[in-house]
């Protein structure tokens, strides 16, 4: 008797995280589409489209959301912003939203922030850390699976290949991105995550008792519905 709310719970909370998600990809793609419609000469609609596809958003959602960013559906109000600051210890942060009401969003950001011992900070106070680059990672367990990653990765264009302790990170130009993301699969490799984004030129070390409020404030930031994505320049565990 008491299992059915609870996989009742469960699957309202999978609908509603599905849902967030969702939404994150139609603006991504609403705002993308302003820069034109056809995907073929729009890199940042194809990947934006990509995403979407990949995690199952039906074609007629994504055909609204290119419309509507194009202005056939009429004009959406979305504008992008972007805001840096810090978190507990020291933390690097570059926060990208998309809003129709700016006044709102900050207003959010700079709450989460203050709560985890955090502030933001102005324009370039943070972004100097961090450079635009097409991040491509793969579960590597094994000398010889980061080997095989490595030989593919260079033949495909890469710029470099970062290994870690379970994983290797590929890393290439943000125009190259699509080219290398494709001969990777052509080679045989499923990347556990995949995309352009904005990556720190080094990581620094944060202490045991700072990982969980830390932890904590990107949670909460990726639940705000403005915010699209969140890059820091922390060192954390793998997962």
């Amino acid at each position: 008797m008491g299992r059915g709310p609870s996989i009742e719970g469960r699957k309202n909370a999978e609908d509603a995280k599905r849902g967030k998600i969702f939404t994150k990809l139609i603006r991504e793609i609403t705002v993308a589409a302003r820069q034109g419609a056809d995907p073929a000469g729009n890199p940042r609609l194809r990947v934006a489209i990509d995403k979407a596809l990949s995690a199952n958003m039906t074609k007629d959602t994504v055909e609204r959301a290119v419309r509507r960013g194009s202005g056939a559906d009429g004009a959406d109000n979305m504008e992008e912003l972007r805001y840096e600051g810090y978190g507990p210890g020291g933390v690097a942060l570059i926060i990208d939203a998309m809003t129709d009401n700016p006044v709102r969003t900050v207003a959010d950001v700079r709450h989460a922030l203050s709560k985890h011992g955090g502030n933001l900070g102005t324009s370039g106070s943070v972004a100097f850390q961090f450079s635009r680059v097409g991040e491509l990672v793969y579960a590597t367990a094994s000398a010889d699976a980061e080997e095989k990653v490595l030989e593919a990765a260079l033949e495909a264009g890469a710029d470099d290949v970062v290994n870690g302790s379970v994983q290797s990170t590929v890393l290439c130009a943000p125009e190259s991105f699509e080219s290398v993301k494709a001969a990777m699969v052509a080679a045989g490799f499923t990347a556990i995550s995949d995309d352009v984004v904005m990556r720190p030129a080094n990581r620094v070390a944060v202490a045991a008792d700072v990982i969980e409020t830390l932890t904590d404030l990107l949670d909460w930031l990726d639940e705000l519905d403005d915010v699209q994505e969140v890059y820091h320049n922390a060192a954390l565990p793998e997962s």
